[in-house]
């Protein structure tokens, strides 16, 4: 008799080799690395990902709740993106609690400065091309 379960299964995950980042900040620059003109940094190309890197670079700090109500989107998507440019060192967000309520306050780190700087510069170099084409 079949396995009814057998396409369920997860494959058992593969081993890094020396080559594959250990740490999710690591496989992020790994994956943001192009490598061809037309290829994007993934981890900052997402629509909800770019709007946050760019609300913070226009600002010293912003609270989730700031956050969440200028790029009008839910709690759950603002927390699985923030994660995202956190783990890729992006962004950095401090836990505190002002008047017993709990406060997260997110800023945007040097790298995440220049990996939204070589974003912008590649998005430009893509329109001149097709203006100019």
């Amino acid at each position: 008799m079949a396995d009814r379960n057998a396409a369920r299964r997860i494959p058992p995950r593969e081993t890094p080799d020396e080559d594959t980042p250990s740490t999710p900040a690591a496989r992020s620059r790994k994956s943001a690395v192009k490598k061809s003109p037309v290829e994007l940094d993934r981890v900052i190309h997402e629509r909800v990902r770019l709007a946050i890197v760019s609300a913070l670079a226009g600002a010293r700090s912003l609270s989730f709740n700031d956050l969440k109500t200028l790029l009008d989107i839910t709690d759950g998507n603002l927390s699985v993106h923030a994660r995202r440019l956190e783990d890729a060192g992006f962004i950095t967000c401090e836990k505190t609690f002002v008047d017993r309520m709990p406060r997260t306050e997110y800023q945007i780190t040097p790298a995440g400065r220049k990996a939204l700087d070589e974003y912008l510069d590649h998005m430009e170099s893509l329109i001149r091309r097709v203006r100019e084409g």
